[in-house]
Protein backbone atom coordinates (compact mmCIF):
# COMPACT_ATOMS: atom_id res chain seq x y z
CA UNK A 1 0.00 0.00 0.00
CA UNK A 2 1.26 3.20 -0.80
CA UNK A 3 -0.15 6.34 1.19
CA UNK A 4 -0.35 9.74 0.63
CA UNK A 5 -2.27 12.54 1.88
CA UNK A 6 -1.69 13.42 5.49
CA UNK A 7 -1.05 16.53 7.70
CA UNK A 8 1.84 19.06 7.69
CA UNK A 9 4.40 18.00 9.86
CA UNK A 10 5.72 20.81 11.97
CA UNK A 11 9.76 21.11 12.07
CA UNK A 12 10.40 24.47 13.37
CA UNK A 13 8.49 27.77 14.31
CA UNK A 14 9.22 28.56 10.52
CA UNK A 15 9.23 24.81 8.82
CA UNK A 16 6.53 22.87 8.12
CA UNK A 17 6.80 19.90 5.70
CA UNK A 18 3.86 19.75 3.64
CA UNK A 19 2.08 16.61 4.10
CA UNK A 20 2.17 15.72 0.25
CA UNK A 21 5.60 15.81 0.16
CA UNK A 22 5.85 12.29 2.29
CA UNK A 23 5.14 9.40 0.92
CA UNK A 24 4.79 6.14 2.98
CA UNK A 25 5.04 2.37 2.05
CA UNK A 26 3.90 -0.76 4.77
CA UNK A 27 5.13 -4.02 4.50
CA UNK A 28 5.28 -7.05 6.51
CA UNK A 29 6.92 -6.19 9.61
CA UNK A 30 9.14 -8.99 11.88
CA UNK A 31 8.91 -9.67 15.37
CA UNK A 32 6.30 -10.39 17.70
CA UNK A 33 2.26 -9.93 16.46
CA UNK A 34 0.87 -13.32 17.38
CA UNK A 35 -1.11 -14.48 13.99
CA UNK A 36 -1.21 -10.88 12.61
CA UNK A 37 2.37 -11.16 12.17
CA UNK A 38 1.98 -12.78 8.80
CA UNK A 39 -1.17 -11.33 7.33
CA UNK A 40 -0.58 -7.37 8.38
CA UNK A 41 1.34 -4.59 6.79
CA UNK A 42 2.24 -3.15 10.03
CA UNK A 43 5.79 -1.71 9.69
CA UNK A 44 6.08 1.70 7.77
CA UNK A 45 8.60 2.98 5.47
CA UNK A 46 8.56 7.14 5.56
CA UNK A 47 10.18 8.76 2.35
CA UNK A 48 11.03 12.55 2.53
CA UNK A 49 12.89 14.01 -0.78
CA UNK A 50 15.26 16.16 0.91
CA UNK A 51 16.86 16.93 -2.75
CA UNK A 52 13.60 18.47 -4.51
CA UNK A 53 11.53 19.50 -1.87
CA UNK A 54 9.80 22.52 -2.53
CA UNK A 55 9.02 23.94 0.90
CA UNK A 56 13.06 24.66 1.53
CA UNK A 57 14.79 27.59 0.71
CA UNK A 58 18.27 26.42 -1.62
CA UNK A 59 19.99 27.20 1.60
CA UNK A 60 18.21 24.93 3.70
CA UNK A 61 18.30 22.24 1.45
CA UNK A 62 21.63 22.49 0.76
CA UNK A 63 22.65 22.56 4.98
CA UNK A 64 20.15 19.53 5.08
CA UNK A 65 22.01 17.87 2.45
CA UNK A 66 25.38 18.22 3.83
CA UNK A 67 24.91 17.53 7.27
CA UNK A 68 22.43 14.04 6.45
CA UNK A 69 24.91 13.01 3.43
CA UNK A 70 25.42 9.45 5.08
CA UNK A 71 21.42 8.85 5.64
CA UNK A 72 20.15 10.02 2.11
CA UNK A 73 19.83 7.55 -0.87
CA UNK A 74 21.49 8.51 -4.21
CA UNK A 75 17.86 10.03 -5.33
CA UNK A 76 18.70 12.45 -2.23
CA UNK A 77 15.68 10.89 -0.26
CA UNK A 78 15.47 10.53 3.77
CA UNK A 79 14.15 6.95 4.60
CA UNK A 80 12.85 6.20 8.11
CA UNK A 81 11.44 2.64 8.91
CA UNK A 82 9.18 1.97 11.93
CA UNK A 83 8.11 -1.02 12.99
CA UNK A 84 8.59 -0.63 16.90
CA UNK A 85 4.70 -0.50 17.46
CA UNK A 86 1.87 -3.65 16.20
CA UNK A 87 -0.59 -0.85 14.71
CA UNK A 88 0.59 0.59 11.52
CA UNK A 89 -1.25 4.09 12.35
CA UNK A 90 0.96 4.12 15.78
CA UNK A 91 3.94 3.06 13.20
CA UNK A 92 3.26 5.93 11.20
CA UNK A 93 3.12 8.76 13.74
CA UNK A 94 6.50 7.02 15.02
CA UNK A 95 7.92 7.60 11.65
CA UNK A 96 6.66 10.91 11.11
CA UNK A 97 7.77 12.36 14.99
CA UNK A 98 11.09 10.34 14.05
CA UNK A 99 11.42 12.43 10.47
CA UNK A 100 10.45 15.54 12.21
CA UNK A 101 13.30 15.37 15.67
CA UNK A 102 15.95 14.20 13.07
CA UNK A 103 15.48 17.40 10.45
CA UNK A 104 15.36 19.66 13.75
CA UNK A 105 18.43 18.08 14.57
CA UNK A 106 20.30 18.42 11.25
CA UNK A 107 18.81 22.18 10.98
CA UNK A 108 20.64 23.13 14.73
CA UNK A 109 23.54 25.61 13.28
CA UNK A 110 26.35 24.54 15.60
CA UNK A 111 28.01 27.48 18.26
CA UNK A 112 30.93 29.26 16.62
CA UNK A 113 33.77 28.78 19.10
CA UNK A 114 35.32 31.77 20.64
CA UNK A 115 38.67 31.53 21.83
CA UNK A 116 39.27 32.33 25.53
CA UNK A 117 42.06 32.58 27.54
CA UNK A 118 43.51 30.61 30.53
CA UNK A 119 42.32 32.21 34.11
CA UNK A 120 45.72 33.29 36.21
CA UNK A 121 44.16 30.70 38.82
CA UNK A 122 43.87 27.67 36.66
CA UNK A 123 47.51 28.31 35.38
CA UNK A 124 48.93 28.47 38.42
CA UNK A 125 46.67 25.15 40.09
CA UNK A 126 48.13 23.43 36.66
CA UNK A 127 51.70 24.39 37.47
CA UNK A 128 51.27 23.35 41.33
CA UNK A 129 49.62 20.46 40.13
CA UNK A 130 52.86 19.81 37.55
CA UNK A 131 55.24 20.60 40.48
CA UNK A 132 53.55 18.46 43.15
CA UNK A 133 53.77 15.39 40.54
CA UNK A 134 57.31 16.13 40.02
CA UNK A 135 58.08 15.98 43.60
CA UNK A 136 55.84 12.36 44.16
CA UNK A 137 58.43 10.99 41.20
CA UNK A 138 61.54 12.33 42.95
CA UNK A 139 60.41 11.20 45.88
CA UNK A 140 59.97 7.60 44.97
CA UNK A 141 63.76 7.20 43.82
CA UNK A 142 66.10 5.31 46.43
CA UNK A 143 66.03 5.91 50.06
CA UNK A 144 69.83 6.03 50.18
CA UNK A 145 70.91 9.31 48.56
Amino acid sequence: MAGGRFEDLRIGPRLSIPGAELRYETSRAGGPGGQNVNKLETRVTLRFDVLRSPSLDERTRQWLAQRLASELTTQGELVLHASRFRSQARNLEDARERLAERLRSALERPRTRRATRPTRGSRQRRLDDKRHRGELKRDRGSAGD
